[in-house]
């Protein structure tokens, strides 16, 4: 990424927003090691947000979940398969489990997503991308005008 950000900077641009939705440790740190000459770096761990208000299950893991699904059914619906969707409630031990090897693969019984996707609607993944949206443009954008 260093590479492609030296590269557009040569070509005149400022100031980057880089959006991650991942945030396991060595990706966040691998992110903090982009470097420019004069251009500013800001990333935005989308997923680091305050979702409550927007979910039903706020506090529930995303992989595959509510929140996922939901921005999926807004941003490419032909990509999600809701007839497949099938709720995978973890117990507190395993949220906990789960949330510090963010790295590691969804639990082995799994059907391959974690928490409540069947809670998700492309009209919600519509009101949370526009509130994370907003965010990034009036904490970062405001940032890069100052």
């Amino acid at each position: 990424m260093n590479d492609l950000l030296g590269s557009w900077e040569q070509c005149g641009v400022d100031a980057f927003i880089i959006l991650t939705a991942h945030g396991h440790d060595p990706h966040q740190e691998a992110l903090s090691t982009l470097r420019t000459r004069r251009a500013r770096i800001f990333t935005v761990d989308i997923f680091a947000l305050d979702f409550t208000g927007y979910l039903e299950d706020p506090g529930g893991p995303t992989h595959g979940g509510e929140l996922d699904t939901s921005l999926m059914l807004h941003l490419a619906p032909e990509l999600v398969r809701m007839d497949l969707a099938q709720d995978y409630p973890l117990t507190e031990r395993q949220v906990a489990r789960y949330r510090r090897q963010a790295a590691g693969s969804v639990p082995a019984l799994s059907p391959g997503s974690v928490g409540r996707p069947t809670l998700a609607s492309a009209e919600k993944g519509a009101r949370l991308y526009k509130m994370i949206r907003d965010r990034i443009a009036t904490r970062v954008l405001g940032a890069v005008a100052a």
